[in-house]
């Protein structure tokens, strides 16, 4: 990976965390105002020992810390990761959150998640109703499949046409390797020189695809020239626009996947190309660089589907893909615990896994889509019923509506300690694996 991906890859991320973050915060910031509870800090980023920026107004000081971990807001009279044991022992103050009812604190409490979910469904509803969905149906890869060796393994061969995943039609071509893993699939049904042939999934099957983080097989397609790269061997050699590349030294490649194979054994050498020129065959003496380059781009053959949304269908819309995300990482989550084929240590990852699933380019609509998967994970993981999460907070105030009875300071001082001990022992755990298995990357 480039230096120039890394930055990009980077860039994405850490724009992508800062606005998660800032809308997170000011979900708890916002209704604490509105209680009048006093907020003394507001950061985007963790500042120990020093920030990046800080300016104050009013009572409260917003600034930049150093460490990308986060962000935080310090409310007054409230048992955070600031562990303000001093300002804790002293009597409540009308300002304070414990000495606000617990409606309020609850309200303020959940207002981070909140905004989270409601950023990811605004996000989802404002791409539908811009860009609308495309997506090539299974049934539109109309020449089959071009298989690795992993798909190879199970008995799939290059020409196959995958008609469902355990009898189940899968509607996009690019949700048939999720499908698989979140479903856990025992058979793909394909159909192979006009029969259908059901193969069965074997054990390792699912974390063999979990590790390559590609899909099995990709759509095929004949090579029918686009363009021609400038200064390319195809270009001197009069490629045009239709042409369809069949062959290679007599060699006879009607797709696309076999003449890419095919020509990167010729590296530097002369070649001859066959080409069908409406009812012509045409054969072309080209010299090929030292990459084994032609220089063509291949025409896009499928039929893609594609769905628009008015203003008024994307919020419904943008709701529904909201929920459906959420159902699909929680399913994710389940498999850590359950699943004999996905080990934690393979699928968890820190801020390196996360940076990667950003494309290597600056692509705004993957940006945003991105964004607000991010956005769910991140109000997902943040209720959670652990102590120094808001789902932590939430718990103890739900205890305290339902009995009547506040836990004391202590009991929610030490729960948060523990909390904190999980929480980055968690995170150390991520990205140290992060950091492990791009060691291992490198040596082997």
């Amino acid at each position: 990976m480039t230096t120039e991906v890394i930055l990009v890859k980077a860039g994405q991320l850490l724009l992508s965390l800062s606005i998660l973050v800032v809308l997170h915060e000011l979900g708890h910031f916002i209704p604490a105002k509105l209680f009048k509870t006093r907020v003394e800090k507001f950061y985007l980023f963790f500042d120990p020992w020093f920030s990046l920026f800080k300016i104050k107004k009013g009572e409260t000081e917003y600034g930049i810390g150093w460490l990308p971990l986060g962000g935080y807001v310090k409310i007054s009279g409230m048992i955070d990761e600031s562990m303000d044991k001093e300002q804790m022992a002293k009597p409540a103050q009308p300002w304070e959150f414990r000495a606000k009812p617990a409606w309020q604190r609850l309200i303020i409490m959940i207002g981070g998640v909140t905004v989270n979910i409601v950023l990811a469904f605004f996000i989802y509803a404002m791409m539908l109703w811009y860009w609308g969905e495309t997506y090539l149906p299974t049934a539109a890869a109309k020449y089959g499949v071009v298989t690795d060796s992993l798909a190879r393994s199970i008995g799939m061969q290059d020409g196959d046409k995958i008609l469902t995943i355990d009898h189940r039609t899968v509607e996009a071509f690019d949700a048939i390797p999720g499908d698989v893993i979140l479903h856990e699939a025992k058979s793909i049904q394909i159909e192979r020189d006009g029969k259908a042939i059901d193969l069965p999934i074997p054990d390792g099957f699912i974390r063999q695809l979990l590790k390559q983080k590609a899909p099995f097989a990709v759509p095929r397609f004949p090579y029918v020239a686009d363009s021609t790269q400038p200064g390319s061997a195809a270009a001197a050699v009069g490629v045009k626009k239709g042409d369809r590349l069949v062959a290679i030294n007599g060699i006879t490649l009607p797709y696309f996947s076999d003449f890419a194979k095919e020509i990167k054994k010729h590296k530097n050498e002369d070649v001859i190309v066959s080409v069908i020129r409406g009812n012509d065959t045409l054969n072309l003496a080209a010299k090929l660089n030292d990459k084994g380059q032609f220089g063509v781009y291949p025409k896009d053959p499928f039929e893609y589907k594609t769905k628009t949304y008015t203003f008024l269908e994307a919020i419904p819309a943008g709701f529904s893909k909201s929920v459906e995300k959420l159902v699909k990482y929680v399913q994710q989550l389940r498999l850590i615990f359950v699943s004999k084929e996905v080990k934690v240590t393979e699928s968890l990852g820190g801020f390196m896994s996360i940076g990667n699933l950003f494309p290597e380019v600056w692509d705004w609509r993957m940006f945003w889509e991105m964004t607000a998967f991010l956005s769910i994970i991140l109000a997902f993981m943040n209720i959670l019923p652990i102590p120094a999460l808001d789902g932590g907070h939430v718990l103890f105030l739900l205890y305290e509506i339902i009995t009547g009875r506040k836990p004391s300071e202590k009991f929610l001082e030490y729960a948060q300690i523990f909390g904190m001990v999980i929480l980055f022992g968690l995170l150390l755990f991520a990205n140290g694996l992060d950091v492990w298995r791009n060691l291992v990357s490198k040596l082997f």
